[in-house]
Parts: structure tokens; C-alpha cells; sequence
């Protein structure tokens, strides 16, 4: 003998042919369809960048690392420029995406012409934007090549040159025979962007001797010598 099925609860049944639940139900969905829209307008769209690059210091011989958080679906496409020059993905510049939210560019092997504009920008088929910041690099004071040993008549203008390089610019002193040169019409030393020249007019003979070239700033010293002989 087979059960009978127990009646729901009054209230609990639904006529689906109401009038009034067909129109409650075409509301619900016609919701949910705005809903599921607005979700994916949110979703899809241009990138945009979170968190923006920050400026880094860049110490010589080692590493730096820009990098910035973003918000992009589809994902995006990423090119990192220097300058307003586009850096290729390498041994020297390493395109980094750590999670889905953030990218990176590894600068390696840090050189003073490393110092600059970095720029990345992110693409998607709904737009693109780009952030930029410099990477600032640090670089000990250094005499790259000193001045040449010099014989010169009396009377002659004598010239000595040096090469010279650092991050932040060195400061920079000549000496001789273990005295700062007291610089004056005659004798006098010009400062460059990469050398520096020290200048000896009408050479005397009291102007022979040991001279030196002495560089420094807050990542270092360096100095170089030469020898001025007067005939």
C-alpha cells in the first residue's frame, strides 16, 4: 500500500500561471541580467594604476627595482621605456610580474647611465594608461684617467688634465706637493661635467713638482699624480 504525499503547509504554493508571480519573476531576472552587466563593466575595462612608481636609488654594480600596482581585465600588455626609449626584456632590464596586480621592471648591473625617466605603460583592447619615475643612481667618486707626467720650458702655459666621474658630482681639490693650490690669475683649475683641467701660466721654475688630483663625495675618494718638471 503505497503512502499518500503529505500536503505542503498553507501558504507554501506557488501558480506559476499567476499573473502576479510570472511578473515578480521576469523583475528577478531582469535584476540579476543588470546585476551580472555591472559586474563585468567593472571587470573590463581600461587599466589603471593602483599605486604609482615610486623614484629608487641606484647603487653602482647593483640592482634596482621599479614597480607599480595596477587593475586591468583583459590583462594587459607592458612596455617599459627609458627616456622615451623602449627597453627590451633582457639580461639588462627584466620585465617582472610578481602577482596579477603588480609589475616590475629589474634594472641590473647599475651604471651611471642608468640615471633617468622610466616609464611603463599598460594596454588593453579597452584603453591604456602609463605612470613614469626616475631611477637615481649613485656612483663613488672616481679619477677615471689622471693627469701625464709634463716637462715644460719656462715661460710655456702648462695644462693638466683629469677625467673624472662620480654620482652625486664629486667635489674636487688640486694639490701641490701636498698643498691645496691657491688658484689666481695665473694658476687655476676649471671643474667639467667629466674632467677636470688645471691650469699654469707662464710657467716658473718654482712650479715644478709633485701635483695631485684629489676627488670625493659622500660614496667615496679617489686622487691621481703627476709630475711637472720645468726646463
Amino acid at each position: 500500500m503505497s503512502k499518500a504525499k503529505a500536503a505542503p503547509p498553507p501558504g507554501c504554493t506557488l501558480n506559476i500561471n499567476d499573473p502576479q508571480i510570472q511578473e515578480a519573476a521576469i523583475r528577478i531576472q531582469a535584476s540579476f541580467r543588470g546585476h551580472r552587466s555591472r559586474k563585468e563593466l567593472r571587470e573590463k575595462g581600461p587599466p589603471k594604476i593602483l599605486q604609482e612608481l615610486k623614484d629608487v636609488v641606484l647603487l653602482e654594480g647593483s640592482a634596482a627595482k621599479l614597480e607599480c600596482r595596477v587593475s586591468a581585465f583583459p590583462d594587459p600588455f607592458i612596455v617599459w621605456y627609458k627616456d622615451g626609449k623602449e627597453l627590451k626584456d633582457g639580461s639588462k632590464y627584466r620585465y617582472v610580474f610578481e602577482d596579477p596586480d603588480f609589475v616590475a621592471l629589474v634594472v641590473r648591473d647599475g651604471e651611471l647611465s642608468d640615471l633617468g625617466k622610466y616609464t611603463v605603460t599598460i594596454k588593453n583592447p579597452f584603453g591604456q594608461t602609463s605612470g613614469s619615475a626616475c631611477i637615481l643612481v649613485e656612483v663613488p667618486a672616481k679619477v677615471s684617467k689622471g693627469p701625464d707626467n709634463i716637462k715644460a720650458k719656462k715661460g710655456t702655459t702648462v695644462t693638466l688634465k683629469a677625467e673624472i666621474s662620480g654620482e652625486p658630482p664629486p667635489d674636487v681639490a688640486w694639490l701641490k706637493d701636498g698643498d691645496d693650490i691657491e688658484e689666481d690669475d695665473r694658476v687655476f683649475y676649471d671643474i667639467g661635467e667629466t674632467n677636470t683641467i688645471l691650469t699654469i701660466k707662464h710657467a716658473k721654475m718654482s712650479d715644478a713638482g709633485k701635483y695631485e688630483v684629489f676627488v670625493e663625495n659622500n660614496l667615496g675618494t679617489d686622487q691621481s699624480f703627476a709630475r711637472v718638471d720645468i726646463l
